[in-house]
């Protein structure tokens, strides 16, 4: 190769060089940037930044995927984001370092101490207790740290310490705020063959925990939702609280964004399931 090729080479790689750094970032990428800063704090920045010498793309694809596109919508506030991300992590169990972040931004975002733990609490019901033992650990490790920095995080309601006299009918109760006709379903279809499955999701699922009082029921329908979405496994169950969620407040717009969010951490088969059944709910509905 002679002197004039080799240095025509170094000048193309010095301007091809130049271009890339001369880039600016997207659109996008700028408002997905300031998003996750906004979310997720230091907290998000490190998920970045340890991508940056293994898969640049990934990093970038999250900023401006995750942030710049679906986090930067309207049609839910981001502390009702928050909260359905971490129901929906908890509940697959597979991403404990990607719960941590989450509740660092539900604590970011304006939830207490008390209804992050209840969104975790309330998983027990739909992922079992391993999930939410796992989650709650994750939580103490979060506020530990954020403690070290000098973080102060406000720890909200109690729920109220009560023990009814009949959990069966205090079950009943909640269960039918959500949807006056489902207990008769419910002991329709299991009553003659587990009677007890439906006591104790009666007891345990709506007595012990929907009735407690610190975690408003539009957030707790947004957690259910989330979770049931993600896990993909559970559609019967996840028509009824769909309709439950539009029986105490929320919006069809409100459940889009939630199954538009879920396209993030549990991928888009399970926003679009998710979506075909919420297309179901309100056909049904408007009949």
């Amino acid at each position: 190769m002679t002197i004039i090729s080799i240095l025509g080479l170094i000048q193309m790689i010095n301007a091809q060089t130049k271009n890339s750094t001369d880039m600016k970032p997207s659109e996008r990428y700028v408002k997905g940037w300031e998003k996750l800063k906004e979310i997720d704090g230091e907290a998000g920045e490190k998920v970045i930044n340890g991508l940056k010498d293994i898969s640049p793309d990934l990093g970038k694809f999250i900023i401006e995927y995750a942030f710049g596109d679906v986090y930067s919508r309207d049609g839910l506030d981001l502390k009702s984001k928050e909260i359905a991300v971490v129901a929906s992590l908890t509940a697959m169990g597979t991403a404990q370092p990607q719960l941590k972040v989450h509740i660092n931004g539900a604590l970011n975002t304006g939830s207490t101490i008390n209804e992050v733990k209840e969104v975790i609490l309330q998983m027990a019901v739909y992922s079992g207790f391993p999930s939410s033992i796992n989650g709650m650990n994750a939580l103490k490790e979060v506020l530990k740290e954020r403690e070290a920095h000098g973080i102060k995080d406000e720890v909200g309601e109690m729920a109220t310490n009560s023990t009814p006299i009949n959990r069966l009918e205090l079950g009943k109760e909640e269960l039918t705020k959500l949807d006056s006709l489902q207990v008769e379903r419910l002991n329709n279809a299991y009553n003659d063959f587990s009677p007890e499955l439906v006591k104790l999701t009666l007891e345990f699922g709506y007595a012990d925990v929907f009735s407690r009082n610190n975690l408003a029921p539009k957030y707790r329908q947004i957690a259910t939702i989330s979770a049931l979405t993600a896990l993909g496994n559970a559609q019967p169950q996840l028509k009824f609280h769909i309709n439950a969620g539009l029986n105490i407040g929320l919006t069809v717009e409100n459940i889009k964004e939630i199954m538009l969010l879920m396209s993030v951490y549990s991928g888009f088969p399970s926003a679009i399931n998710g979506t075909n059944i919420l297309k179901e709910v309100v056909s049904e509905r408007s009949k």
